[in-house]
């Protein structure tokens, strides 16, 4: 399936100006595909002269981007301290079974991707998941299902 670049350009044409730019091109870029595909970053670079290893290189940097088509649907577990102590290996053991996926994967139909961060910031109701910039808190692996459950039926 052919990309439409009509986002992309529209997006070159708004950092095409602005130095230092490669950054929030790329969140555009993420926000409108919902990852980064080759060809838009091949497009960012021949039109704003970034080469293609420095787009690489930020790219890869920063968790919030992916290479790779991600679900509708992000699920990041907390695997800070406090969520970790509060029992975080077992709501991701528990999700990894339900979805069938580990880390840093996405769901064959595309419904769900499974990431794990170091901290939400919602300690005081750990372990807590973070679905789509929801945060479910309190959590124990018998409440996973049904929080899946509703993400599955909102698509």
């Amino acid at each position: 399936m052919e990309l439409d670049l009509t986002r992309v350009e529209e997006i070159i044409d708004k950092y095409r100006d602005e130095r230092g730019g490669l950054i929030g091109a790329l969140q555009d870029i993420q926000e409108s595909f919902g990852w980064l595909p080759q060809p838009a970053l091949r497009r960012l670079s021949e039109e704003l002269g970034y080469p293609m290893n420095r787009i690489y290189s930020v790219a890869t940097f920063y968790k919030a981007f992916s290479l790779t088509p991600r679900g509708r649907h992000v699920c990041k577990v907390c695997m800070g301290t406090a969520c970790h102590v509060r029992g975080a290996p077992r709501i991701l053991e528990e999700i990894e079974r339900q979805l069938g996926i580990g880390p840093g994967e996405t769901t064959a139909d595309k419904t769900f991707s499974l990431d794990i961060v170091n901290c939400v910031g919602a300690c005081a109701i750990g372990p807590v998941i973070d679905i789509d910039g929801e945060h479910k808190g309190n959590l124990t692996p018998g409440k996973v299902a049904a929080i899946l459950k509703e993400y599955r039926e909102a698509t």
